[in-house]
């Protein structure tokens, strides 16, 4: 995903600085420049790119598109990046990204980015391909709607996403939530695409049951969700993506520890907290760390 941003960004006339600790990744980019087909077509764009933060000097935004294990590393690296006026969008899959990059930056700074329906992947290294271009949610780390916020989604439009902001990030990281954890763990156990778990009647139902779980912690926490219907919610974003595979699968492909814990691992300790069960991600959950020890991810 951070590669569909800084293609976007960039296109869009943009200085944009690549900081990845993927050394092949940034030496394609450096040597070819960064491409990205999919969706939004085909274009190859130059970026600067680096695996030291320090080379880009400082910054007007910064925005942290790393796993959730890995925000509080990319914060500190982040910080040769801040001048007093940086603000820092934090943009990842599940429950604590933004959180751990304002215990290293400060809350004051950190606002926080759901992007649902792009299906994004690495095809290659300096090479990124995206099945879907759908929505970017913003909202502040802590209240309302701002004005930097709104000046924030401005530049976001500027590059062809279509962008809405939120007074409540509850609402904005637990309607992503819920379909993540339809799509996530189910799809990296059987090794399929969305469309293929949806055509298959028990990994529907396995897919219908976590999202059905997710929903009921949500409402338990007292978030306020924009639909009422858990199983057409997650049937409708994933008819959009239908060829995805989601990132826990591609992470197990590729020898990854997976963000499993903070997508449908996150529904059973939300669900205990208020006195109810979550069996279907509890299940899930175990099922994705077991495979990952069996296939040595690290």
């Amino acid at each position: 995903m951070g590669s569909v941003y800084a293609t976007l960004f960039a296109a869009a006339g943009h200085e944009v600085w690549a900081i990845d600790r993927w050394r092949e990744h940034v030496e394609a980019m450096r040597a070819h420049g960064l491409r990205l087909e999919g969706a939004s077509g085909d274009r190859t764009v130059r970026v600067h790119a680096t695996n030291d933060a320090r080379d880009a000097g400082s910054c007007d935004l910064v925005i942290i598109a790393t796993k959730a294990m890995h925000v509080a590393q990319a914060a500190e690296a982040a910080k040769a990046l801040l001048k007093p006026d940086t603000m820092v969008l934090s943009i990842q899959n599940g429950l604590g990204g933004p959180d751990a990059a304002a215990s290293v930056l400060g809350r004051e700074r950190v606002m926080v980015g759901v992007v649902g329906g792009f299906g994004a992947s690495i095809k290659a290294p300096g090479h990124a391909h995206h099945n879907g271009w759908e929505l970017v949610r913003l909202g502040e780390l802590a209240g309302p709607v701002t004005p930097r916020l709104e000046s924030i989604a401005e530049l976001w439009r500027g590059a062809g996403f279509r962008v809405k902001v939120f007074d409540d990030i509850d609402q904005l990281v637990w309607e992503k939530l819920v379909c993540n954890c339809a799509y996530s763990g189910p799809c990296a156990l059987l090794d399929c695409t969305i469309a293929e778990l949806m055509a298959d009647a028990d990994g529907a139902q396995v897919s219908a049951g976590c999202a059905t779980e997710a929903f009921q912690a949500a409402h338990a926490k007292g978030v306020r969700l924009g639909f009422s219907d858990p199983v057409a919610y997650v049937r409708e974003f994933g008819s959009k993506i239908p060829n995805a595979r989601p990132s826990v699968l591609l992470d197990l492909m590729a020898g990854r520890k997976s963000e499993i814990d903070v997508i449908n691992g996150a529904i059973p300790r939300v669900a205990r907290e208020h006195g109810i069960a979550a069996p279907y991600n509890a299940v899930v959950t175990a099922l994705v760390r077991a495979k990952e020890r069996r296939l040595g991810c690290a």
